[in-house]
């Protein structure tokens, strides 16, 4: 009977470690599957970003959406949109969130907006996690806006939401994104202007030259 009740024991004991084992085994599964959920729906928000981006032609539509992404995807709450002007060379402010800009223009190369943009580098501070936003003229981030080796623009980011302390890996690709997409849309956007311009002035001549 001892022998018995010991080997049971033994028995109870192993079928005790196993379904320890099987627990563990069950959170794992489900930290993977939530882990997946969560990448499923990154891709779907990376898609419609992108699609959203190439939707419009009108530049300050292109600028609103780049203003959404970075709120509702990188979860953003202080940032400004620069780009830059084909007259100055200079970049300048077209949007801002959450911040009245210390001044409207910045020169390519200087501070660290004009640096990143010069460069064509993202820039990230060591520590991103703010109580409130940081000034104008120190962000936690600036991503500039390329096409090929050409930097249109950059989006620099002042405060995260409160519950953000940090960038994901899903972020970095939303960058990547922005780098790539939203320079693309803006330019296309400014293209279709100028020439929505330049034809609309070439009608207006024509249409003096017919009454003449």
């Amino acid at each position: 009977l001892r022998r018995q009740l010991e080997a049971r024991e033994r028995e109870h004991d192993r079928l005790h470690g196993q379904l320890a084992q099987i627990d563990e085994d069950n959170r794992r599964y489900s930290d993977q599957f939530v882990s997946l959920e969560q990448q499923n729906n990154n891709l779907a928000n990376l898609y419609v970003a992108s699609y959203q981006l190439h939707s419009t032609l009108d530049f300050r539509e292109v600028v609103r959406i780049v203003q959404e992404i970075v709120i509702n995807l990188i979860g953003a709450e202080v940032f400004h949109v620069l780009m830059v002007s084909e007259k100055t060379g200079q970049l300048e402010v077209e949007a801002s969130e959450g911040q009245t800009p210390g001044r409207t223009t910045v020169p390519l190369g200087d501070g660290l907006i004009g640096k990143s943009a010069q460069s064509g580098e993202n820039y990230f501070a060591e520590s991103v996690a703010r109580t409130d936003a940081s000034p104008f003229e120190e962000p936690i981030a600036v991503i500039p806006l390329k096409i090929k080796d050409s930097t249109i623009g950059v989006i620099s980011i002042n405060k995260l939401l409160v519950q953000k302390t940090a960038f994901t890996s899903m972020d970095y690709e939303l960058f990547t994104l922005l780098a790539g997409h939203a320079a693309t849309a803006a330019f296309s956007a400014k293209l279709y202007s100028t020439s929505a311009r330049k034809l609309s002035t070439l009608q207006s001549f024509l249409d003096m030259l017919k009454q003449k």
